[in-house]
């Protein structure tokens, strides 16, 4: 005698289910998609820290520049007797971006005589202040004949 089967019969064959069957297909895909904008975010952040580490010395370096380019006009307009060959230092360093006493800034000029016939002096304007553990500077020359020239 010939019995059917049905599949209540085998209760551990309904557990599994056939290969053409797509579901759990859904969650692997979101988990993909995931992973992938995981690491495009990862980029992103890490591109932010770097340009907001870049554009902040960007700034610092222009401040520093314009502190010597100030200083390097200043000393050009007074005559040339005035400008006794040695090297000075800013009273109120460290100085901020406006020259103001309490920055961050060391601002100190070197002059002296290059022809040597007392008609010209070469102004050296030094800007130098610390950042993330590194010295770094702006130096700017020129020679100058004095009152503005």
């Amino acid at each position: 005698m010939i019995s059917s089967c049905k599949s209540n019969d085998f209760p551990e064959m309904s557990r599994y289910r056939s290969i053409s069957d797509n579901s759990g297909y859904l969650l692997l895909e979101i988990l993909i998609a995931v992973a992938i904008f995981s690491v495009g975010f990862l980029a992103v952040g890490t591109m932010i820290v770097s340009t907001t580490r870049t554009n902040t010395t960007g700034n610092i370096v222009t401040q520093a520049t314009l502190l010597a380019v100030e200083t390097l006009e200043t000393l050009k307009k007074d005559p040339v007797g005035d400008l006794i060959p040695e090297t000075y230092a800013d009273s109120n360093n460290p100085v901020d971006e406006w020259g103001n006493k309490g920055g961050i800034f060391n601002r100190s000029w070197v002059i002296d005589d290059p022809v040597g016939y007392n008609t010209s002096r070469r102004v050296r304007v030094i800007v130098s202040w610390e950042r993330l553990g590194k010295n770094r500077r702006v130096e700017l020359t020129t020679i100058t004949r004095g009152n503005g020239t």
